[in-house]
């Protein structure tokens, strides 16, 4: 549920005005808008310093925990900065020496020395990189001696008594010979583990630079509210949002501070941020939301427990494999034991746990675990399976190609149902508005387009009255949408009207991806069981075919991973979201507070 929010202005004194942010800080329930923009010579300072601490922390957590140094945080953060700044010199050391080493290295091993005595003596000595093919001619005079060659080019030292040039790339001489650079090479790399090690004596003290950074991040967050307020004469004011439950908490807090303020209710003007706060059971999917950092708006419809449901459909047809599905319980059930403590890993946890049950479910319906052949699987799990989705024709026998065909209609089934709930759920919202025939039209040409794509892709009619009047049911959905656009004075949705008709089709199709991207997965688990085992799981199980099975397998779960980001987040947040109106625009909640604590 999209929490309800309502309009604060704040007003004290400037003599107040440390008191008062730093007691609404600790409330914790204001979203804070600028009045003007933060900026000032303190507020730079600080976003720089936290800038400082944080480049020192992510050096530090990307190495393992040791023993605590016991040494003060900032001259700790201090000494993690010189090493960051010698660390980058030698680095930057290393990659200029090697670049020379790779250069020199086909003239081999000489003193440079010995080439400018040479030339102060009145020779000129010059490296070249000769082409094979076509090699120039030497100049009179000149001697050319071969030293190596690759491929396509000969290494030459060219010598002569007077200024002379080679139609051909000219190497210019180092200033010290191949061992030398070696040598430099060698001690630069030894620095660089010197250094390492340094670094890693201050991974211990990590979390100490965490809190650091937190402290740091707190500063910023508090100068960019101070300098964001506005003022008038002795006065100053901010403005923000407030979840309307709350409003209690602040009217308490303003009394006893004596500050000024104003509730509002929010106008069509304002753009409030978001706060969901959903039921146990739909926590879960703030996992998924987290990760692709998305939120709906305000204003939008909260699909919390639509996206929840429908992401674990889509897993579960996506990955396909009960086998799979079983690896994935096993490991959420062995992450939960070993993060109980971890508050922030549940959902993420949680939300495994679902989708994991869901594809085992799928897997037993479908009969397929590891690719495994219905056949071959044990008795128990043919009987579990249901014949519709296995395509069974007869005791011990199954058609892959009718399996497929009603696979495939329930992927378009699933699509129907989908979109269908997101105009049912605009109509409802909508019901006294004439905006509400626009979602009608549209529930009206999805399902009357469903029946044209049973029939064009599976060649299934659903009802035989209804194939003669398919298109002029599409046509009176789409008359429906106009008359709505045209009460709603939407006009210039009349203009994309009939492409947002074949739009509407091709939603509908593209959730046949459930049944590609699945199908596709099978047949990888199949093809590595085949090279690993042979035809009909008869081969014999040695230590090849189990390192095959096993870097086949964790492909192909990779693989289905990554289609359920692509594909199942998809559906969710563009199909779906597109027919339900909405949009993710949303702004997240982010209450005036500390870093360190938690909403």
């Amino acid at each position: 549920m999209i929490v309800k929010m309502k309009k604060l202005t704040l007003l004290c004194t400037l003599a107040q005005q440390e008191r008062t942010l730093k007691t609404l800080r600790d409330l914790k329930v204001v979203h804070v808008e600028h009045v003007q923009t933060p900026e000032g010579s303190e507020l730079e300072a600080a976003r720089n310093h936290l800038l400082y601490v944080q480049r020192a922390k992510e050096v530090l957590e990307a190495r393992p925990e040791t023993d605590s140094t016991g040494k003060d945080p900032t001259h700790l953060v201090n000494m993690v900065w010189k090493l960051i700044h010698k660390e980058k010199e030698l680095q930057e050391t290393l990659q200029a020496l090697e670049h020379e080493q790779t250069r020199i290295t086909p003239f081999g091993e000489f003193d440079p020395r010995k080439i400018e005595k040479l030339i102060k003596n009145g020779l000129f000595a010059k490296l070249y990189e000769l082409p094979i093919k076509n090699t120039p001619e030497a100049p009179e005079g000149v001697a050319v001696s071969e030293i190596s060659r690759a491929k396509n080019i000969i290494y030459v030292l060219a010598v002569g008594h007077e200024e002379f040039s080679i139609p051909a790339h000219e190497v210019r001489l180092p200033d010290r010979s191949l061992s030398r650079i070696e040598y430099h090479i060698g001690k630069t790399k030894k620095a660089l583990e010197e250094t390492d090690a340094e670094f890693q004596h201050y991974a211990a003290d990590r979390k100490m630079v965490e809190q650091i950074a937190g402290n740091a991040a707190d500063g910023v967050n508090y100068l960019e509210v101070q300098q964001g307020m506005g003022t008038e004469n002795a006065f100053t004011y901010l403005k923000g949002f407030y979840p309307a439950d709350q409003e209690a908490d602040i009217e308490a807090a303003a009394k006893e501070n004596g500050w000024g303020y104003q509730f509002e209710e929010v106008s069509g003007d304002d753009t409030p941020p978001t706060l969901l706060r959903n039921p146990k059971w739909i926590s879960p999917i703030k996992a998924a939301l987290d990760l692709i950092d998305v939120v709906p708006g305000y204003k939008e419809l909260d699909v919390s427990a639509l996206f929840l449901i429908f992401l674990s459909i889509f897993f579960a047809f996506i990955v396909g494999d009960g086998g799979y599905g079983l690896l994935f319980l096993g490991l959420t059930l062995f992450g939960k034991i070993k993060m109980k403590r971890n508050k922030a890993a549940q959902p993420g946890l949680n939300l495994m746990l679902i989708m994991s049950t869901a594809t085992i479910l799928f897997g037993t319906l479908t009969g397929n675990f590891f690719g495994i052949p219905t056949g071959n699987l044990p008795l128990v799990l043919q009987k579990l399976t249901n014949p519709y989705m296995t395509g069974k024709v007869g005791e011990g026998l199954w058609n892959a190609d009718l399996a497929a065909s009603n696979i495939m209609f329930i992927c378009f089934t699933i699509a129907v149902v989908h979109l269908s709930i997101a105009h049912l759920w605009n109509i409802v919202r909508k019901i006294n508005s004439p905006a509400a025939l626009i979602d009608l039209g549209w529930l009206f040409c999805t399902w009357s387009l469903y029946t044209i794509v049973l029939e064009l892709v599976l060649e299934v009619t659903l009802f035989s009255m209804v194939k003669t009047v398919q298109v002029p049911l599409v046509g009176a959905g789409a008359m429906i949408v106009a008359a709505g656009l045209i009460l709603t004075k939407s006009y210039i949705g009349l203009i994309t009207l009939f492409l947002d008709v074949i739009s509407n089709f091709v939603d509908i199709i593209s959730y046949i991806r459930l049944y590609a991207v699945g199908a596709a997965s099978l047949a990888v688990a199949q093809a590595f069981n085949e090279m690993a085992l042979g035809d009909n799981l008869d081969g014999k199980f040695t230590l090849g075919a189990a390192l095959i099975l096993f870097a086949g397998h964790t492909l192909n779960i990779v693989l289905a991973a990554m289609g359920v980001m692509v594909h199942g987040i998809r559906l969710n947040t563009l199909e779906f979201s597109g027919h339900a109106g909405v949009e993710w625009a949303g702004i997240h909640f982010n209450p005036f507070r500390k870093n360190t604590d938690n909403l």
